[in-house]
């Protein structure tokens, strides 16, 4: 019988080095088409990761994975609001007809959180531009049924073709004191914004994951078989969604691979994530059926009860070694998913092989996840569940554990609270600031480096005790641990 370790029973030796933190380069790939600023991906559950998240992480440079605890319908609107959330020229911009109402019109700004939007009517050459309406056309309109038309501003507009160059379009910002340009072609119809936020966010995060359009990127969950999985992952896949991620406890069966098998024949060009697997044969079994990346962790995470309800799995840090030496020069990426307590934790899984890290309860706690805000004893925390818990699973994502026709549920995860952490980039910081002393510790460069080059010890309980904070009583608490995780 073979031993297998978890984080807490290993730590990385340090080695010679010549490199400092601030040296360091984190950037990697989550699969062999997108590449990440930072090693990290948001868990797609119902308490971490909806389009808030999404949007912060990847102006960071990591990306989000939206639940599919939602309809189709709701799981799309969260992809466009990501990626419609910032783009040097947002195309296909979201408008409004003059014979719209008021109150439709200031619905769709409120969701979208726009300040204005263009008003065109349909015709034979596409959206011809009437006009656009902006908060300074409606401040103090009180009649919401009124018709845009009415109080939208028709004269005056600024336009540009396009192809424009960044600078030119700045420049033209400047000159008229406008916050938006809109984009028309030969016909006059409207292709495109171009907004000052939009230009404020390219400088202010210039390290953020995009797309070729200078789009945000965003992943999104799916389940399988064909209504769950197949027209769910096409839905999203218009809707221009980055990554689909074949989302289940179980990756290595015959309904998971079936899935992938199928969205991989219809889509071949797709980006797709398989999961979850703990041994070397599930990982291969996903690479066979055509994944881009294989998802790592069978029952590692804080809420989820899978080993102990059902006996089953592996200790995440063998666990990953399992899948890396399986996806080794075969040109697939390794995300490790579920058991991160600390950022040492995300150094320890890359250096196991993984790529990419799937944070779940850390970003839980942030002021940017869906989480219910709850005040306990005087302090503030966020709902945190498991997508196994009976909660999760009475809103959707019983098929993820194989139990869609379960009238009664054997749940597989808790119902629980996180600390509130304020907002998710201080969370970022520290994380991504653990890894690179990590680095640094170890005289590796970069990810590739910490994947190849690391050795490793395994520790006694003893040896835990004496490398958490003992003989001491904590008079200040640091941000980036928590002695009672």
């Amino acid at each position: 019988m073979e031993l297998s370790y978890s984080f807490d029973d290993i730590l990385i030796i340090p080695s010679a080095s010549d490199i400092l933190p601030a040296e360091t380069d984190v950037t990697t790939y989550i699969t062999n088409e997108i590449e990440l600023k930072i090693p990290l991906i948001s868990a797609a559950m119902d308490t971490v990761t909806e389009a808030k998240l999404a949007i912060a992480l990847a102006q960071h440079g990591g990306i989000g994975c939206i639940h599919k605890n939602l309809s189709i319908d709701k799981q799309l609107l969260e992809v466009r609001k990501v990626k419609k959330y910032e783009s040097w020229i947002v195309y296909n911009p979201i408008a409004v007809s003059p014979d719209d109402s008021l109150a439709v019109a200031l619905s769709i700004m409120e969701e979208y959180s726009y300040s204005g939007i263009p008003v065109v009517t349909d015709t034979e050459n596409g959206k011809l531009l009437v006009g656009i309406l902006t908060n300074r056309d409606v401040r103090f309109i009180e009649d919401k049924g009124c018709k845009v038309a009415d109080i939208m501003t028709k004269d005056h507009l600024i336009t540009v073709p396009e192809g424009i160059e960044r600078s030119d379009a700045i420049k033209l910002l400047h000159q008229y004191r406008k916050e938006r340009l809109i984009v028309v072609d030969n016909n006059y119809c409207c292709v495109g914004l171009i907004t000052v936020k939009d230009i404020e966010k390219f400088n202010q995060f210039p390290n953020s994951c995009k797309d070729s359009g200078a789009r945000l990127r965003v992943a999104a969950a799916v389940g399988t078989g064909t209504k769950d999985g197949i027209e769910r992952a096409e839905a999203l896949i218009a809707e221009d969604v980055d990554i689909i991620v074949v989302d289940t406890a179980h990756g290595h069966s015959e309904r998971v691979l079936t899935t992938v098998k199928e969205i991989r024949s219809v889509f071949p060009h797709a980006q797709i994530i398989g999961g979850n697997v703990a041994t070397a044969e599930g990982t291969q079994a996903l690479i066979e059926a055509g994944v881009d990346a294989v998802k790592v962790g069978i029952g590692p995470g804080s809420i989820c009860t899978t080993r102990i309800v059902t006996g089953v799995g592996v200790p995440q840090f063998s666990a990953i070694l399992n899948s890396a030496n399986a996806c080794k020069n075969k040109k697939i990426k390794v995300i490790a998913d579920g058991g991160i307590k600390y950022s040492g934790d995300i150094a320890k899984s890359i250096a196991a092989g993984a790529d990419v890290v799937m944070i779940g309860s850390i970003f839980a706690g942030t002021d940017e996840s869906p989480g219910e805000i709850i005040i306990y004893n005087g302090r503030a925390y966020k709902s945190y569940r498991g997508m196994g818990s009976v909660g999760a699973m009475k809103h959707g994502s019983a098929s993820r554990y194989f139990q869609e026709n379960n009238h009664k549920f054997i749940p597989e995860g808790i119902e629980g609270r996180v600390p509130l952490k304020g907002p998710v980039a201080g969370v970022i910081h520290q994380l991504v600031g653990g890894l690179k002393s990590a680095m640094g510790y170890t005289g590796n460069r970069n990810i590739s480096d910490m994947k190849t080059k690391c050795k490793f010890t395994s520790i006694t309980s003893a040896g835990l005790r004496e490398s958490h904070v003992h003989d001491v009583i904590i008079t200040r608490e640091a941000s980036n641990y928590d002695p009672l995780t």
